[in-house]
């Protein structure tokens, strides 16, 4: 009986083999379901190539213009001859992925991508307009690489966005890195590297924009400058903890700046840089490290109505002509940097009021000056500056220059606890400053072939010095 019942359990196993081999091609051949509207696609799924020979902008474009959403690029390399257009209000909610190895190719002139939205509004809630919030809101760039082929190729450039989110794009051998324009608000560009590039690796041209938070980015090599503002209306920029080196071209180029905001012709307030290394190069003409200019043409600027609000913490800025230099602007506040390698000078404030400058640290390590046949000059130079406070800044061997620290036409002006050492010609320079206060301060040059001055006064009236160790 028994051998009988496993006999027919065997039997049964076999037979049921035999029955799910016969459904096998049936269920090989079932096929795969599309993906829905809204659900992640690839854009090979429209037909690109990432060959990075065939000419992919239309299975691109298509892709973008299908609204599903999320748009994938596989690894490969994408070749396309124009741009692609994002126009949010038509396709939706947009966002492009490539996981660190999708190359776009940008073989025509213009932007790779170019994000087209409508907010006219600020960043305020109230103003963002019910079309905004369910088409376009947040349009996200992440993972992709952008390779200009073309005099005239850029990266990415957004017009109209709310929430605009950059994130791990690389764009280099291009025009521009990432080109804003007109308006957008709430701006995020994070972990990107816009590296080599001929003109401007981020780009504030033409914009209204309130609210853009930079930050652990590289930006290095661009020659038309790293970051820059140009004819725009800033308010609350925020550069945080990037790399931003050597944006300046050679000895014929144009000046530029690693960070540059120009707000002659409109507006700039609200700015933070912080935790940022920023440096290189003197060989370009009139390079800075920061330039800030706050000067209005357009608007009416006095003492008491002008922009700034400006804070400068905590970064490293070395090897330019200028490491930082900031004309008409108020409320400013310049602490604990380390800067060296000025060529010019390493500070040049003017037309300023309300600055405090405090605890940074100018020295010129010889590890830094020696080797080049260059030699940098140093020195701080306030020029034509009100009601400002100089303390317990430390200066350590200056150039041939008129004086470690010169204040010129300045009225109200305490400087206290500075350290100055190794100042060559003049310490401390007052020219014709008045109802200004220096005391306990330490300047000191001990080298055996000093010659110089601890401290010079030429004209002024009703100042205070008092309370300073002076020596020479």
């Amino acid at each position: 009986m028994r051998n009988t019942t496993l006999l027919l359990v065997i039997a049964a196993v076999f037979s049921l083999g035999a029955i799910c081999q016969s459904f096998e091609p049936v269920l090989q051949k079932k096929p795969a379901a599309k993906p829905l509207l809204g659900e992640p696609v690839t854009v090979t799924a429209f037909g690109a190539t990432g060959d990075g020979k065939t000419d992919d902008t239309e299975a691109i474009q298509n892709a973008i213009n299908s609204q599903r959403g999320g748009i994938r690029f596989p690894k490969g390399k994408y070749r396309i001859s124009k741009t692609i257009e994002i126009d949010l209000e038509k396709v939706g909610y947009t966002s492009l992925h490539g996981e660190g190895v999708a190359q776009i190719i940008m073989a025509g002139a213009g932007p790779a991508f170019r994000f087209v939205g409508t907010h006219g509004g600020t960043a305020a809630p109230h103003t963002v307009k019910e079309n905004v919030w369910a088409n376009q809101r947040t349009p996200l760039v992440d993972g992709i690489e952008i390779v200009g082929d073309h005099a005239e190729a850029s990266g990415l450039e957004a017009i109209g966005t709310m929430q605009l989110t950059i994130t791990r794009l690389v764009v280099h051998d291009a025009l521009h890195g990432v080109r804003l324009i007109k308006r957008n608000r709430n701006v995020i560009l994070s972990e990107c590297h816009l590296y080599h590039n001929r003109g401007i690796g981020l780009f504030l041209d033409h914009l209204n924009l309130h609210q853009i938070n930079v930050a652990n980015c590289h930006i290095s090599y661009n020659a038309g400058g790293g970051i820059v503002s140009r004819h725009s209306e800033i308010r609350n920029l925020q550069i945080g903890t990037c790399d931003i080196e050597g944006n300046m071209g050679g000895p014929d180029s144009a000046p530029a700046a690693n960070i540059d905001l120009d707000a002659r012709e409109t507006s700039l307030g609200e700015v933070a840089i912080v935790g940022c290394t920023i440096q290189h190069s003197h060989n370009a003409p009139d390079s800075a490290n920061i330039r800030i200019n706050c000067f209005s043409t357009v608007r009416s600027v006095t003492d008491e109505q002008r922009h700034g609000n400006i804070t400068i913490s905590d970064n490293v800025l070395s090897d330019v002509q200028t490491n930082v230099e900031i004309k008409y602007a108020r409320a400013v506040t310049i602490t604990g940097n380390t800067i060296w390698k000025g060529y010019a000078q390493d500070v040049l404030i003017e037309q300023c009021k309300n600055v405090v400058m405090a605890s940074n640290v100018f020295d010129r390590n010889p590890r830094y000056h020696y080797g080049d046949g260059s030699i940098s000059h140093h020195g701080i130079v306030f020029n034509n500056c009100s009601g400002c406070t100089i303390s317990a800044n430390h200066i350590y061997g200056v150039g041939d220059i008129p004086a470690a620290m010169t204040l010129r036409k300045c009225d109200r002006m305490n400087v206290t606890n500075c350290t100055i050492l190794d100042y060559g010609k003049c310490g401390l320079l007052l020219e014709e400053v008045t109802n200004s206060r220096v005391s306990d301060c330490l300047i000191d040059d001990n080298r055996k072939d000093a010659s110089g001055v601890a401290m010079k006064i030429v004209g002024g009236t009703n100042n205070q010095i008092v309370d300073n160790l002076l020596t020479k």
